[in-house]
């Protein structure tokens, strides 16, 4: 504890070291949630891109997603990865790929144990992908918050369309 009798903080933040030593350095619920994701893409089995997502409502994280190959089935970390033997771009040709999006995970995470996401927010580490932004437009989640941007433009044409939010994190006020 300091001795303003709160408690001190001692890791990185945004890339640099940080202390943190009263409120006014305590995280937002944005960049929270985004720390989060990004620990949660950490467990990605996927050689090209590690993804993390989590589906978050009334500030409760609901469900985790991360890529990487179905239960039960060899990691590409494991055995290669075909989309690269086969020199596949990113964005194009996903039914190419043993692996499931993060946000796929996730989706799947909450349905498996009866978690409705309906109305909630998801955290991605990417833009999602078009068959993500599909997913998560039927799943009812209203707003996407994501780091960093991926080769689909169709995902942009129906994120606009869909009515679903879409917010790139470093456009997002850091508010506690």
């Amino acid at each position: 504890m300091s001795q303003s009798g709160g408690f001190e903080f001692q890791g990185e933040r945004n890339g640099e070291s940080a202390v943190m030593e009263d409120k006014s350095s305590r995280l937002s619920w944005d960049e929270y949630f985004m720390e989060i994701t990004k620990l949660v893409a950490m467990r990605s089995t996927c050689l090209r891109r590690h993804v993390g997502a989590i589906i978050v409502k009334d500030k409760k994280i609901l469900a985790t997603g991360y890529n990487g190959a179905p239960t039960g089935v060899d990691h590409c970390t494991d055995v290669g990865c075909l989309r690269e033997k086969l020199d596949v771009p990113s964005g194009e040709r996903h039914e190419l790929c043993r692996g499931l999006h993060a946000e796929q995970n996730a989706i799947i995470q909450a349905a498996y144990h009866g978690v409705t996401i309906q109305g909630s927010t998801l955290f991605c580490t990417n833009l999602p992908c078009s068959i993500c932004v599909k997913m998560i437009i039927n799943a009812g989640i209203k707003v996407v918050v994501y780091l960093d941007g991926y080769a689909d433009s169709l995902s942009l044409d129906l994120i606009e369309k869909s009515g679903v939010k879409l917010i790139k994190f470093s456009e997002l006020r850091k508010e506690p």
